[in-house]
Formats: C-alpha cells, structure tokens, sequence
C-alpha cells in the first residue's frame, strides 16, 4: 500500500512563497513518477509539475513559468514544490500524486495514488 501525505500549503499574499512537501510510504517511490496537481473551484484538475523516477525528466504546466520547481528525493521517499511569485490565481487544493511502474506521465488517469490534498489560498 501506498501512501501520500502532503504538507506545506497555507494562506499567504500575493508574491508570496510556499514550499509543498509530500512524504510517500511504500517501496515503490524510487521506480513510480511523482507529481502535483491542483484543483480550484470549479474548474478541472490540473497538472502543476511532475519528475521522472531519476529526476532527469521534469514538466511544468505553462502557467508555471519559471515560478515553481519539483525536486525529489528518493532516500527520504519525498517529492517538493517549491512555489514563488505566487499569485491569486494559484489559489486552489494541490495534490501530491504517484504513478507507480510508470517512468514519467503528465496524465492523471497514469497516477494511481494521490494525497488528501493541501489548500494553498494567495489573496491579492
């Protein structure tokens, strides 16, 4: 069984930073992509950023440009996101998600596991 549980979100202004954690437990975090996504209201669930199993392959949604950076760390099972330049349109629940035997996905039908979720609001 795996499991994920996310840390970090909060209530900050606008030009903000905050760093996201997510701790996974199981054996299969070193052979599974990780990934972050986020779900505002009303609106689809989409991807914020994802890794490769090795961290050599890494994707970023657009509308991250150059704002935020996904590091793992594979002896400690972690996955970050570290958000800066945070605006109020960045406001939503950002999940942690892992996509075990896959080697790198931005899809999120391809992640089997995911977190409960942190809310991450950014007021103007």
């Amino acid at each position: 069984q795996v499991q994920l549980v996310e840390s970090g979100g909060g209530l900050l202004q606008a030009g903000g930073s905050l760093r996201l954690s997510c701790a996974v437990s199981g054996r299969t975090f070193s052979r599974s992509a990780m990934g972050w996504f986020r779900q505002a209201p009303g609106k689809e669930r989409e991807i914020v950023a994802a890794i490769s199993w090795s961290g050599a392959w890494i994707y970023y949604g657009e509308f991250v440009k150059g704002r935020f950076s996904i590091s793992r760390d594979n002896a400690k099972n972690t996955v970050n996101l570290q958000m800066n330049s945070l605006k109020p349109e960045d406001t939503a629940v950002y999940y942690c998600a892992a996509a075990t035997g896959v080697l790198q996905s931005i899809v999120a039908r391809d992640y089997n596991y995911w977190g409960q979720g942190t809310q991450v609001t950014v007021s103007s």
